[in-house]
């Protein structure tokens, strides 16, 4: 039977849009309801619409408006008299949900079915064929749908403009989906609206870069909304294939007229994920082999690892765990590799296999290295396949004991001590905040240790304050030495960090206050009175740039001797507030050795 057969006639019924009765009223949860049992009826909404249930359904989804589904119908009135069923020609009925081309409470019915699923409906008239009726049905006569949901293939407009229509043939064996960054294997046949095929892949399909594009541009466009292994077929429009005659959008294959409508059969048989691991796209990642479980290699995690090291024409300048030589073991986070390597590894899981690429930044830089098996020339990019043997992950907090964390928060100093020492204090930060970590408050410390635990964890903090400092996080060093603060509120220490830190954010009034504090405390402190002294030069040039910008706003371009008469008093006025300073005791030691 034709779809037209049991459509809406004229304009006597409203669009499927316009039956907004059919949504949930606020706070009824029809969803959570148990599900129907085989022979319960139950009414779907506040519409009319009832749905008694004959053969459940399998699986858990639905189709949703937009999708193509084939059913087999059987229509009839309340009094049994069929008037109506694709039964009688062994056919079934194949249209799109919520597009029109059924009574609208058959789509308002069809989306509460699961494949397979029998069920009769009975619909009011204005969800059926209304004041109008149809072939075989009065006006204004409710009547009954028994309607099995053979299956349904799911539709989704890609980019929203109808120019790449996917319909879902297969779904996926994952959930997960490429990114823009992931090498694919598809494989496809595309052939124009006749049916000449254009082109296609060989039999194990063809492999590409997501962001380089492949055949047209709606390939790369449907990729990445697709599942491992889903197979789905593509309408697509000109002006995501090959475009016009005055705006082709690549080579037109061989005898593809210009403004084609093409079809394409698209399976993504799999892909392997590709992670820029620094942010900047100097690191990348490619996942050639998943590994086990959830754990990766933490920073200071022993790891050992299995790897041949290249150049990027290939040339083999190093290798480890192959060919008889044994493996490489290494503390990761310690800069015992190259940068690089350190870092795609802490993203390992044991038993991944993955190929790295590292730009020279994060290699060897711009100096020319010889290496094993071949010279590195500088600036190269390095390319290392990877498989990650075995992980010894760092121990937290939570797994140790008392005396082990107050052991470890120790060692972690002073090893942030040393780097701190050699300029280095990014990693000196790091090993100070591990150190704070597992002498952290959370953990339950007896009275015996609570003071020396104290004491660490406050030497920590001011330590880590000192490397933020250097490093220009004056954020994180205000806010380190606010802890330290907070237990020990003369600490001249935090005092004059967190001052330095101030002054350097230009919050010249909290570090006056903290140097006040300080002075109160200490008087005669030299490192105190020599910062007093700079904070004092930088209010004076505050107010010397204050008063300027008040000047040029307020006084009249012609009247340049009061102008200069304001510009005098400025002047005055700084030379009175560096006066003041330089009454302070000059001589002071700024040296603020690690605690």
């Amino acid at each position: 039977m034709a779809i037209s057969e049991i459509a809406m006639k004229g304009s006597h019924f409203p669009d499927t849009e316009d039956y907004n009765e059919l949504d949930e009223e606020p706070g009824e949860v029809i969803e959570s309801a148990p599900p129907l049992k085989v022979g319960e009826e139950r009414e779907i909404g506040r519409s009319g619409l009832r749905k008694k249930l004959l053969r459940p359904g399998r699986g858990w989804e639905t189709p949703e408006f937009g999708d193509e589904v084939t059913v087999h119908i059987v229509r009839s009135l309340l009094d049994g008299m069929l008037f109506n069923s694709t039964m009688d020609r062994d056919g079934t009925l194949t249209f799109k949900l919520g597009h029109g081309q059924v009574v609208p409470g058959l789509d308002h019915a069809i989306i509460t079915m699961k494949k397979g699923e029998s069920a009769l409906f009975t619909m009011p008239p204005e969800l059926g064929y209304g004041d109008a009726g149809c072939d075989g049905v009065p006006p204004d006569v409710a009547v009954k749908f028994e309607v099995e949901l053979i299956t349904w293939i799911t539709v989704i407009d890609i980019c929203k403009d109808g120019g790449i229509i996917k319909k879902i043939l297969e779904r996926g064996e994952r959930d997960e989906k490429p990114s823009d960054l992931d090498e694919v294997l598809v494989k496809y046949q595309a052939t124009l609206e006749d049916g000449t095929i254009i082109k296609e892949t060989p039999g194990d399909g063809m492999e590409f870069y997501v962001n380089d594009g492949h055949f047209c541009p709606a390939l790369a466009k449907a990729v990445v909304t697709m599942k491992w292994g889903e197979k789905a077929k593509l309408i697509v429009q000109p002006q995501y294939a090959f475009g016009g005659e005055d705006n082709l959008l690549s080579a037109l294959p061989h005898d593809v007229p210009p403004n084609s409508v093409i079809s394409i059969d698209l399976q993504l048989v799999s892909f392997k994920p590709i992670i820029d691991i620094t942010g900047d796209s100097k690191v990348f990642k490619k996942i050639l082999k998943e590994g086990e479980g959830t754990i990766t290699a933490n920073e200071g995690a022993t790891v050992t690892i299995a790897y041949v090291a290249q150049l990027e024409n290939g040339t083999t300048y190093e290798k480890r765990g192959l060919d008889g030589m044994q493996p490489l073991t290494f503390v990761t986070d310690e800069e015992q590799v190259l940068a690089g390597l350190d870092c795609a590894v802490i993203t390992m899981k044991k038993g991944e296999q993955a190929v790295i690429t590292i730009n020279h930044e994060y290699g060897f830089g711009s100096q020319e290295v010889q290496r094993d098996l071949a010279i590195v020339p500088p600036c190269s990019k390095l390319v290392y396949e990877v498989e990650m043997l075995d992980i010894i992950k760092e121990k937290a907090p939570w797994e140790m004991n008392n005396k082990e964390r107050i052991e470890a928060a120790e060692q972690k100093k002073e090893e942030g001590n040393h780097l701190f020492k050699y300029g280095k204090y990014q990693r000196a930060a790091k090993k100070y905040n591990k150190a704070a970590d597992y002498v952290g408050e959370d953990n339950d410390f007896g009275d015996d240790d609570l003071k020396p635990v104290i004491a660490l964890r406050v030497s920590c903090w001011l330590n880590g304050a000192a490397c933020n400092i250097k490093l220009n996080s004056f954020k994180e060093a205000i806010n380190l030495c606010s802890k330290v603060l907070d237990i020990e509120f003369q600490n001249l220490k935090a005092l004059y960090r967190r001052a330095q830190a101030f002054m350097e954010n230009a919050d010249l009034l909290l570090a006056e206050v903290d140097i006040k504090k300080a002075l109160e405390v200490d008087p005669a402190n030299r490192e105190f009175k020599s910062l007093y002294i700079k904070l004092k030069r930088l209010q004076a040039d505050s107010n010397r740039r204050d008063a300027k910008i008040y000047v040029n706003m307020f006084a009249p371009a012609t009247k340049d001797s009061s102008t200069a008469n304001k510009k005098l008093k400025v002047e005055n006025a700084g030379k009175e507030v560096g006066g003041q300073a330089m009454e302070i005791d000059q001589t002071a030691d700024s040296s603020t050795p690690v605690a």
